[in-house]
């Protein structure tokens, strides 16, 4: 008989290291060399086509239909000069991956002349046959069409497959009606909602301000193993995580892994993949061991928003594409193996103005310290304000498994400043007259930078278990999952901020309007804002129970569970944010909200149906078969007339084994019968809540005694790759 994850084990004993064929060309060389950037556009457009598409990403506007033409020609003559033969509108449906339709440039004419061709209809728009993507409820299942629109700000790229070439049009996806069914259309909605009114509030203080934009580092950590032993994994196949599996011996307590040697054959595809990503004008600037086992990170050098999260869904694809190349996988689940550390995706989000000010960097006069000190505490009290909304960004299943784990933040959001800015905020708050005046120059003309060293303004005293974390110039969302799109997290982030300043300029008007100055004014409404938000604020450690304790005399809550999450997103206060902002319609927040939802559904019922899957054929028909060997054996040794004593080890194994194999088939039959019962709901979210409350209940009691069998049972008989094969054999 075959055991899988034998020949698995045999076939990376003799596996080469894969070598890749890179160019050895500078990254200066081949950076962007797949995008039709400025410099592109200059050669292949006329001043006319070249000037309306600049103008169009800065500002907005909408292109005429001749400099379409005119652009789509361009665009065509760069990438049939790479070899592209197709195009596609490249978006991001809710199915959290991305999705292409691919067209061929080639037609007929009407006289049977063959052409390629590209005009302007088909760069600006796309029907796809969009009825089996998530609607919740937009569009019967039956109403197909969906259109794809073009976004300009985002540039085109070719991506490689194989010895195929295809244009890829980055695009938003809205149904017929026009409302969103994607990610990027309400995160270019929410980025113009914080222009507005960030730029409204850097008025007070520069009046050459004309745009303000946010900014995203992302981190995206990984796991890579051998693509054959996950392969004999049927959970790493169906769900990207491991749903059983006993703890080796040796995981990631000695710490070793982290910034280590990076292994040769992993080493290999990293650089693999971080050509391709070049080629994409992705700037990768790091790669790294994590701190778990087979568990690494890349991140890159900072952008607008709106690219970067294009940037990195296309890292994902990238590196799970080019694995294929080295014989290895790529893991993007939060918590693809338990016991160990599992995998975020840190998103370090700012704001910067037109003028070339970084407003969450600590400034070096009176003037550009109030600034600073506006933006900070806004964002903090938007935090404080809404940070059911932020948790219901990160909400997932995968999420669910990390979040509170001894490596990621816990579910309870709160905000880490410092303690250096924690003084800041301390002295503002604390004023013996709780009265500013135009006198006061200890904080009008406070020093930043005497509090803040400037070895601090990269590497502010780092909390890495706090979820929202001040990182010098910047704040670092912690808490998003691996898998993510970044979207959800920036498009919530940058419309509770907007919401914020909106407020802070109604606030501050109202002081000046009765005749405050206008920096004492902005001073009144900090101090105030302070003291309503500093409950959200903590310097220590977010994992401790002393914490949760805390957090819960504070009135933060501590929201586990993503059915429950997302109950944010359908309350009134959280639909008021985003309806006020122009980011979604009620309409749009309630279909977004059965999304989620169904998405969560549909994934624990997987999980579930695969744990049975790996029970009823694969652990306990191993655990059996060393049963009866057991059982021969001590038969055999009582037949011989040997004392029981002989055989009292074996048969305090069988016995363990005996009970284990019981309870595991009786928990999976008493799954499944709870799972028909719960399908029959109708109600979506109480069905979530029962597939959180009544079915995920299972899997930790069906895992624990699975594991106990993989101990127990013979390593010849076991047919699933064990921990210490996939975490260490590479």
């Amino acid at each position: 008989m075959q055991n899988l994850r034998l020949n698995a084990l045999q076939a990376l004993i003799n596996a080469p290291i894969q070598k890749n064929g890179l160019s050895g060309k500078r990254i200066s060389e081949l950076f962007a060399s797949r995008v039709f950037t400025g410099k592109v556009m200059r050669e292949h457009l006329s001043d006319e086509a070249y000037k309306s598409l600049q103008m169009s990403i800065k500002t907005g506007t909408k292109i005429e239909r001749k400099i379409a033409d005119q652009i789509a020609a361009g665009m065509k003559e760069w990438a049939m000069k790479q070899g592209v033969t197709h195009f596609t509108h490249w978006f991001q449906p809710l199915t959290g991956a991305t999705a292409e339709k691919h067209d061929s440039f080639f037609t007929i004419k009407g006289d049977g002349t063959p052409i390629e061709t590209f005009d302007g209809d088909a760069l600006v728009q796309q029907e796809p046959d969009a009825s089996s993507f998530p609607s919740g409820g937009l569009r019967a299942t039956f109403e197909a069409r969906g259109y794809t629109a073009w976004d300009p700000s985002s540039p085109a790229f070719i991506m490689d497959m194989g010895a195929g070439k295809t244009l890829c049009i980055p695009t938003v996806f809205v149904s017929y009606n026009g409302e969103a069914l994607d990610y990027k259309g309400p995160l270019l909605k929410s980025i113009a909602a914080l222009d507005k009114a960030a730029t409204e509030v850097c008025n007070y203080f520069d009046r050459n301000v004309t745009h303000v934009y946010s900014t995203l580092g992302w981190e995206q950590e990984y796991f890579v193993v051998d693509e054959a032993l996950a392969n004999a994994r049927p959970d790493l196949v169906m769900c990207g995580r491991t749903v059983v599996g006993h703890a080796p011996a040796k995981g990631q307590q000695l710490e070793d892994h982290y910034f280590g040697s990076i292994p040769e054959r992993v080493y290999a595809f990293m650089r693999d993949f971080e050509e391709e990503a070049y080629k994409l004008g992705i700037p990768l600037r790091t790669r790294h061991n994590e701190v778990a086992p087979s568990q690494f990170e890349c991140a890159p050098v900072f952008e607008e928003v709106n690219i970067a999260v294009d940037h990195n869904l296309l890292i994902m694809d990238l590196m799970q594409k080019v694995a294929k190349r080295h014989k290895l996988k790529v893991l993007l689940h939060e918590k693809p193996f338990a016991g160990i550390n599992g995998s975020g995706k840190h998103n370090n989000w700012s704001m910067a103005t037109d003028t070339g000010i970084n407003l969450l960097s600590p400034g070096k006069t009176p003037k550009t310290n109030l600034l600073f000190l506006t933006f900070f505490i806004n964002t903090i009290k938007a935090v404080h304000d809404h940070a059911d909304l932020l948790r219901a960004a990160i909400a997932s299943p995968g999420n669910d498994f990390r979040l509170g784990a001894n490596e990621a933040p816990p579910a309870i959001i709160s905000v880490f400043i410092g303690h250096y800015l924690t003084d800041v905020l301390h002295e503002i708050e604390t004023r013996v007259d709780n009265k500013f005046d135009e006198q006061d120059e200890a904080i009008l003309k406070l020093d930043l930078h005497r509090h803040i060293p400037d070895l601090l303004l990269d590497n502010t005293d780092r909390n890495r278990t706090s979820p929202f974390a001040f990182t010098g110039n910047k704040f670092e969302f912690r808490a998003v999952g691996s898998s993510a799109n970044c979207s959800s997290a920036m498009t919530t982030l940058n419309t509770i901020v907007a919401h914020t300043l909106t407020q802070f300029k109604q606030d501050v008007d109202a002081l000046i309007d009765k005749g405050e100055k206008k920096d004492i004014a902005i001073l009144q409404v900090l101090r105030q804002y302070i003291i309503d938000s500093k409950r959200i604020l903590f310097e220590g450690d977010n994992y401790s129970e002393e914490w949760q304790k805390e957090a819960e005399r504070r009135g933060l809550p501590n929201i586990k569970t993503t059915p429950q999450a997302l109950n944010a997103l359908v309350s009134e206060k959280g639909k008021q944010v985003f309806i006020q902002s122009g980011v979604f319609t009620e309409k749009e927040i309630h279909a977004r909200h059965e999304i989620l939802l169904e998405d969560y559904i549909k994934k624990v019922q997987i999980e579930a149906r695969v744990i049975g899957d790996l029970c009823t054929n694969y652990i306990l028909p191993a655990a059996i078969r060393y049963q009866n060997e057991l059982i021969q054996n001590i038969q055999g040794l009582k037949a011989a007339g040997l004392d029981p004593s002989a055989y009292q080890t074996q048969f305090n194994i069988l016995k363990k084994i005996s009970e284990h194999i019981n309870v595991i088939g009786q928990q999976v039959e008493a799954m499944i019968e709870e799972r028909k019962k719960v399908n029959k709901m109708t109600d979506t979210y109480e069905k979530a809540v029962a597939y959180c409350d009544r079915i995920k209940s299972y899997f930790d009691t069906i895992r624990y005694h699975a594991d106990k069998l993989e101990f127990l049972v013979d390593d010849q008989y076991w047919p699933l790759p064990k921990y210490r094969e996939l975490l260490f054999l590479r």
